[in-house]
């Protein structure tokens, strides 16, 4: 099964993640404006019957795309918090113990707990586990006397898109860790 394709804007900027029917449909449409990336893949279609011949299109991993009226993705700054990407930003490790743990023993806690105003967000939220989320219950961290192992940040597009894929190509992780921002990360991507 090919991998998913990076798409990115005509600057360069990662967009999002698409299968490679969609990019094929890009080529097709020539919205492909230029090219990265080590990896392509070569897809056939159908016999033509005019020809004779069996079509095939070449993809590479890693796509800017013309900007279409039809398909226009609205560029977020923040990208969707769902508990997955948020674990995988921490590394898997309780941020008040340290310990790491699997997925379905790790909770997301509020710094701010929303009951007294916080908010759900990436600067407001960081991985713990079970026990630690219960021990720290509707307080702060400062009042239930647990300090936090990292600082809670808000990952760019491109460290989401990272998080978001699990089948990332070599070229392609390459492409978005150049994207990356400078400040120190706990998850290990390849």
């Amino acid at each position: 099964m090919p991998p998913l394709i990076l798409r990115l804007d005509l600057a360069g900027a990662p967009v999002t993640w698409i299968p490679w029917q969609d990019a094929v449909c890009l080529y097709c449409r020539d919205m492909v404006a230029w090219t990265a990336g080590a990896s392509a893949f070569t897809f056939r279609g159908g016999i033509s019957r005019i020809t004779g011949r069996r079509s095939s299109v070449t993809v590479n991993s890693i796509i800017a795309v013309r900007r279409s009226s039809v398909h226009k993705h609205v560029k977020r700054t923040v990208p969707p918090l769902t508990n997955r990407e948020l674990f995988l930003r921490d590394g898997h490790l309780c941020m008040y113990c340290g310990g790491e743990f699997r997925e379905d023993h790790l909770t997301r806690d509020h710094l701010i707990p929303m009951s007294r105003g916080g908010k759900d967000r990436w600067s407001n939220v960081v991985t713990t586990c079970r026990s630690c989320n219960t021990r720290k219950g509707n307080r702060t961290s400062e009042e239930a006397g647990m300090s936090l192992v990292a600082v809670p940040y808000v990952p760019n597009w491109a460290e989401y898109l990272a998080l978001s894929n699990r089948r990332i190509l070599a070229d392609q992780m390459e492409f978005l860790k150049s994207q990356f921002t400078g400040r120190r990360r706990l998850f290990n991507l390849q």
